[in-house]
């Protein structure tokens, strides 16, 4: 893939999002990093829908929250350590899961893990990976 834009949404590390997003079909960001964004944590605790880009295309992947509130979201990306997607919060003609759980954009750039638990499908996400900055702002 080709390496993202500069710079990246929410002050993301451009070398971290192009190693993890074109580099690698299995390495993270380190766990619970996003927590450490006071940009990104702003953002979501205006306790509106964000819509996140693919980084390297800016294609919209996941619009959160959906179906369940901020405090709902955070508790459980906090919880397991990348920002954790739902079902209703994937843009499914941009994301793609494979075999093996990777979650993918259409373009293949490498978005995280789908790790199921009881509630069902649960994407985690590097931050890094879906950071780009919208359309209409470039």
């Amino acid at each position: 893939a080709q390496p993202p834009p500069q710079p990246l949404r929410w002050n993301v590390d451009w070398q971290l999002a192009d190693r993890i997003c074109c580099f690698t079909r299995s390495r993270a960001e380190p766990q619970q990093s996003c927590f450490g964004n006071s940009a990104w944590l702003a953002e979501v605790n205006q306790r509106q829908e964000i819509t996140y880009y693919d980084s390297v295309t800016s294609k919209p992947l996941f619009i959160a929250p959906r179906n369940r509130d901020v405090g709902a979201f955070l508790l459980e990306s906090k919880k397991h350590g990348w920002p954790s997607f739902r079902d209703a919060e994937v843009i499914w003609e941009n994301v793609r899961v494979l075999g093996n759980g990777e979650t993918v954009s259409v373009d293949g750039v490498h978005l995280g893990h789908n790790l199921p638990d009881k509630k069902g499908n649960r994407y985690c996400i590097n931050l890094c990976s879906i950071a780009g900055v919208p359309p209409e702002q470039q």
